[in-house]
């Protein structure tokens, strides 16, 4: 996998660090939500940001190897969330553009929903495994 190419520094105290496995990815979700919402992010902004969530720890379990790496920290005003696995990886061309994957295409929904449900979404994708960041804005205080 090539370097992650993201502007975004981590922060040095994140607000969860986790590797994880199928049978943890429903405690993990609920642990973001907990993360997120001691962040300041409330109501349905909160669900959308746990349900992308989601949708990447699901797809580093189905597609990753079974397994990955969650890290989650407040920057700013926002709040990023990485999710890393070791799988083969995808073409990269299923991320170009932003229409809705066909009713009949077989994956590729998780990302275009994760996509959906953040303010920004990177990815970084090869042979060696798959890096996605996702972000959202916190509410002003």
């Amino acid at each position: 996998m090539s370097p992650l190419r993201y502007g975004w520094p981590i922060d040095t105290v994140p607000l969860l660090t986790e590797t994880f496995e199928r049978s943890q990815v429903t405690r993990l979700r609920h642990a973001v939500a907990s993360c997120v919402g001691r962040a300041g992010m409330v109501g349905q902004r909160l669900d959308d940001f746990v349900l992308a969530v989601n949708e990447l720890l699901t797809n580093a379990v189905r597609h990753g190897g079974g397994k990955g790496r969650l890290r989650l920290w407040r920057r700013g005003d926002e709040v990023v969330c990485e999710v890393s696995d070791h799988g083969e990886g995808f073409d990269e061309t299923r991320l170009s553009g932003d229409a809705k994957p066909a009713a009949d295409t077989p994956g590729g929904w998780g990302l275009w929903l994760a996509g959906k449900l953040s303010d920004r979404m990177e990815v970084d994708t090869g042979p060696s495994g798959t890096t996605v960041r996702i972000s959202a804005a916190l509410p002003a205080a």
